[in-house]
């Protein structure tokens, strides 16, 4: 089946000293009805309601809980909204949350280079969500912060994640093999990248 949900998740990065001098706090982006916005401690019940879903687990780092309970929420919350800069948002409806999206910087010469992780609520799976979000937040990424390349890691058992990440530019690079132990099972990535053309002219 499809899943809205790629690669990295929970909050196993910290934030780089290049990317600390640079403010990154998006507080609305529109993307159709829905948003990409900062966290709010409000979401942690949103967050446990649909989270708690081991069909968006199973595309995701074992860091994301499973089962995800109400104190996973809170925990997420409370480290997401402390980070400095912000590099994780809520994908959101008017009423509430409905998913992540995110950022992990590298550092040292991957200065200008970022891993992108998300995941979406079931309900609203196959609506193009995903893809509008991470469009939005790669030109967010490249313009504010002057990043030169986007990556993503989806195995290559979610297909749903390559067709979202192919339908918002990003080019497949590669297959990283044997890269995962995932629920007993040994599996491949796939390695797509978008790339900052406007700076790499420059």
């Amino acid at each position: 089946g499809r899943t809205d949900s790629c690669c990295a998740a929970g909050l196993h990065w910290t934030a780089r000293a290049d990317l600390k001098r640079k403010r990154m706090s998006i507080k609305h982006i529109a993307i159709g009805k829905y948003t990409i916005r900062d966290w709010r401690e409000d979401d942690a019940a949103s967050i446990a309601q649909y989270a708690n879903n081991k069909r968006i687990w199973i595309n995701l780092r074992d860091a994301f809980p499973h089962p995800y309970s109400l104190a996973d929420a809170k925990a997420f919350l409370s480290k997401a909204m402390q980070m400095e800069p912000i590099t994780y948002f809520a994908i959101a409806s008017d009423q509430e949350a409905i998913g992540s999206i995110g950022l992990m910087p590298g550092d040292d010469v991957h200065r200008l280079t970022a891993e992108l992780g998300y995941w979406l609520a079931e309900p609203f799976w196959g609506n193009g969500i995903m893809t509008k979000a991470v469009r939005a937040l790669s030109e967010y990424a490249f313009r504010e912060l002057g990043l030169l390349r986007i990556f993503a890691e989806p195995y290559t058992t979610n297909a749903a994640s390559a067709r979202v990440l192919e339908n918002s530019g990003f080019t497949l690079e590669g297959v990283i093999r044997a890269s995962v132990f995932k629920e007993g099972r040994i599996l491949d990535q796939n390695l797509y990248a978008k790339l900052n053309k406007r700076a790499l002219q420059n």
